[in-house]
């Protein structure tokens, strides 16, 4: 049996949601093992091509048709598809004249991939699409289909550029079906963002929707019992409802979902305020830092990098104290000591310059790890803001305190009715379910595939590596193929474009700097002769148009200079060349200085250049390896801590 969207009112007073609760773990288990079945039928892929014959029997018959019986019979459809709820036979009649809607105003016609796509996701699924292959076309599909039968759609992207491209080149198709589509990015007033949401179809971003969604749950200041809330309004003691920015959360399209569900899962979004702080804070952070950089790493503390933590010794506390016997009484509690100094050694060990974040202007700005885009409005909580505004002798800004948080594990989980697209998740297709209920399904791509990989390369250390890089660089360009270089930060992407600098070749830097003109840099990405370097996860979602002599040249060519924290984000970077059919190359440059290796034994590290290409890339892979199990165990940790306290702070119908 197909999941299926439901049909729920869409109203910013009762905002239908699903209601979270952890039951008996006896009961979880009979649940999944009843489940199984389900998820082993619902990822197949030839469930979805048997129904690609009737789709194309009613596609046949809406080309007949004219634009004005086109939108009769979306309307028309709408009806059946909400009074026999989603039927296969009534869904392939929608996606028929979807398809031929789409052919008209944007003379692009689905192919049978992205039909089947299409299918997986209006019935739940994750479809895993290769890079390239169209999943913004698919994604049109399920939205239209489930927009017509009366159900809200989110299409969740992961920034605001392809949240905007997106609704742009896409709402002339809703549109025409009279469905009405809007956008919300970063920006907006909560008035603008009220209208968007209330549109049948609304593309966003993951970041702002929760966002929209803390806010709301401030608004209310919890009380969300909306019988309460009806006859608070009644008897004019309540105005809060009227303010409410988000009409429930009914069905969410969500784009690079293993990225959104999983990498940025552990995450927490936040929304905090500005406290007022005594007058010797200031000089307390201070005398903080001052200490922490007296301590001596491996006698006072530790660095655990596989956990990315600090880890204080025994008799720290003694150093720490025999520090501050002149300083205020602050300083007198042990645990208030140890938790503020672990806090400052924290921003001077474990938060750099030009990777975590940026100095701009004399202010902190934070870089999105997921996105390598600066977040100018937030800042870190705990006191790490304002360490890391003193270790760069910026302005110090005041603390917060936490109102509202949630992540987008369980953000996403409170969905009448989740799917995705990705290019990246067989991998984790396990626990995707495990979490979300959602199976995999893997997608053929519409043309062969003629992208090259080739053996990856391991230098001794980071100048080998450059040299290398810049060696084959110069290689592709003689060829006339333009190269994209994905590198870890903006710091080693600047040391990069140093060194093509100096040998005189033009080139352009994609980074946290330059996020404003990313459309732009992309859009030239694919011309002949052009070197792009790239923070890793820049550009992403965005397409590399190649001209023909590129084409008739081999096509781009891909360098990534280091293993990623997973093989799918390495998978990722590689899809962006080789895409529809289109040649391309690409090829891992690393090296044994790369960050993903210091989990591993300093003498192995030391004897690195007595070791074959094959076994450095062994260890290459076991570190990663290592990583992805780190952070599985880290979502897993958090899934358990945070059903277990589904009593105490939860976002269900009980307290939101």
């Amino acid at each position: 049996m197909y999941k299926k969207p439901l049909i729920l009112p869409r109203s910013t007073f009762l905002r239908p949601h699903r209601i979270l609760s952890a039951p008996p773990k006896w009961e979880q288990f009979f649940t999944r093992a009843a489940a199984l079945p389900q998820y082993l039928w619902h990822g197949r892929l030839s469930k979805y091509q048997a129904v690609l014959p009737l789709i194309h029997s009613h596609y046949a018959y809406c080309k007949t048709l004219s634009d004005d019986e086109l939108q009769s019979s979306g309307a028309s459809l709408g009806h059946q598809l909400r009074h026999n709820n989603f039927s296969t036979h009534d869904v392939a009649k929608t996606f028929a004249l979807i398809r031929e809607v789409t052919s008209r105003v944007l003379d692009i016609s689905h192919f049978d991939s992205q039909l089947c796509a299409g299918l997986a996701i209006l019935y739940g699924n994750i479809a895993e699409m290769q890079t390239g292959e169209g999943k913004t076309l698919a994604a049109t599909l399920p939205a239209c289909a489930a927009a017509l039968a009366g159900v809200t759609v989110h299409v969740v992207t992961v920034n605001d550029y392809l949240a905007k491209r997106d609704y742009d080149e896409m709402s002339v198709v809703y549109n025409t079906l009279g469905l009405s589509t809007a956008y919300v990015i970063s920006g907006m007033s909560n008035e603008e963002r009220r209208l968007a949401y209330a549109s049948d179809i609304v593309y966003c971003t993951n970041k702002e929707l929760v966002f929209d969604f803390l806010k709301d749950h401030i608004t209310l200041k919890g009380n969300v019992d909306h019988l309460k809330l009806h006859a608070s309004r009644l008897k004019g003691e309540i105005e809060q409802a009227n303010d409410v920015i988000l009409p429930g959360l009914h069905f969410a399209i969500i784009d690079e979902a293993d990225s959104i569900l999983l990498d940025e899962a552990v995450t927490p979004l936040i929304i905090s305020s500005v406290v007022s702080q005594p007058s010797e804070a200031d000089s307390v952070y201070s005398e903080a830092l001052d200490i922490a950089r007296r301590l001596v790493q491996d006698r006072h503390f530790k660095i655990d990098l596989v956990t990315n933590t600090i880890i204080m010794l025994a008799g720290s506390d003694d150093f720490i104290k025999e520090n501050v016997k002149s300083l205020g009484p602050f300083w007198s509690g042990s645990i208030r000591r140890i938790e503020l100094i672990s806090k400052a050694l924290t921003g001077l060990y474990l938060f750099h310059k030009d990777q975590h974040y940026l100095v701009v202007d004399n202010k902190i700005q934070i870089i999105d790890p997921y996105t390598g885009r600066v977040m100018p409005d937030r800042s870190w909580e705990g006191g790490l803001q304002q360490f890391i505004e003193l270790k760069e002798v910026c302005e110090l800004t005041n603390a917060r305190e936490t109102l509202a948080k949630i992540c987008f594990q369980r953000f996403f989980r409170l969905y009448h009715h989740i799917a995705g697209m990705t290019g990246t998740a067989y991998e984790v297709r396990a626990e995707l379910w495990n979490v979300y209920q959602m199976p995999v399904v893997k997608l053929p791509t519409h043309r062969q595939s003629l992208r090259n990989v080739f053996p990856a390369r391991v230098c001794n250390d980071k100048q080998h590596q450059l040299s290398l890089i810049v060696s084959s660089i110069v290689s592709h360009l003689d060829q006339g193929r333009p190269v994209l270089v994905a590198t870890s930060s903006v710091a080693s992407s600047e040391l990069l474009s140093v060194e093509l600098t100096s040998i005189n070749v033009d080139h352009q830097v994609l980074n946290a700097r330059q996020d404003d003109q990313e459309a732009n840099i992309i859009s030239q990405a694919g011309q002949s002769r052009v070197v792009t370097i790239a923070t890793s996860m820049a550009g992403r979602g965005t397409d590399i148009k190649l001209s023909q002599s590129v084409i008739a040249a081999g096509g781009l060519h891909v360098i990534l200079t280091e293993f990623q924290d997973s093989s799918r984000i390495d998978r990722q970077i590689i899809g962006r060349c080789g895409r529809m059919g289109d040649p391309g190359s690409a090829q891992q440059l690393a090296s044994m200085e790369d960050k993903i290796l210091n989990r591993l034994p300093k003498l192995l590290i030391n004897f690195n250049y007595y070791l074959s290409n094959s076994l450095r890339l062994m260890f290459l892979r076991y570190a990663q390896r290592s990583l992805e199990k780190v952070h599985f165990d880290t979502r897993k940790h958090l899934l358990k801590a945070d059903e277990k306290q589904d009593h105490l702070f939860s976002f269900s119908e009980r307290t939101l």
